[in-house]
């Protein structure tokens, strides 16, 4: 699974005003509703908030993948979300978080969020890809860079 099968480039924010998780849940479902990618948005950030109670999805280096399923869609999806201060996600290194890549597939789907949240670990694993996204100004630019770095893996 590729990053630009789940991502669009209106599925970015560039900025993130939350500062700490449940903020930045709050933030990225709010903007899945103004989008009418959902309808229901508090079962999404319950989802959300749920699957960050069995343990952060804050794995390192900067990088959180917050994921879940929803009734609501019928493809999987990804919303990337840049916090240029960094946050606080409870993650494995005790990093600020600048980097989150919220993951939402269907209820019925089985595995397909595993391999999209297996590629964007991959990917971000790239420390010249982190440093870039921090650097560049707007949505359009961190989107071609994301699926630049994708095109390198198979």
């Amino acid at each position: 699974m590729k990053i630009i099968d789940i991502i669009k480039k209106d599925s970015i924010i560039s900025d993130l005003v939350g500062t700490n998780k449940e903020e930045v849940l709050n933030e990225v479902t709010d903007f899945l509703q103004n989008m009418d990618i959902i309808k229901d948005k508090e079962t999404l950030l319950n989802t959300l908030i749920e699957r960050e109670k069995l343990g952060s999805t804050g794995i390192g280096e900067n990088v959180a993948i917050p994921h879940g399923k929803s009734d609501e869609l019928s493809k999987i999806i990804m919303v990337f979300a840049r916090s240029l201060k960094g946050l606080d996600f409870e993650s494995l290194d005790q990093k600020p978080v600048h980097f989150v890549c919220v993951v939402i597939a269907p209820s019925n789907s089985t595995g397909q969020h595993l391999k999209a949240l297996a590629r964007i670990s991959r990917i971000f694993k790239n420390k010249n890809l982190r440093d870039g996204i921090l650097k560049l100004q707007d949505a359009n630019q961190i989107y071609s860079l994301l699926l630049e770095e994708d095109s390198k893996f198979i």
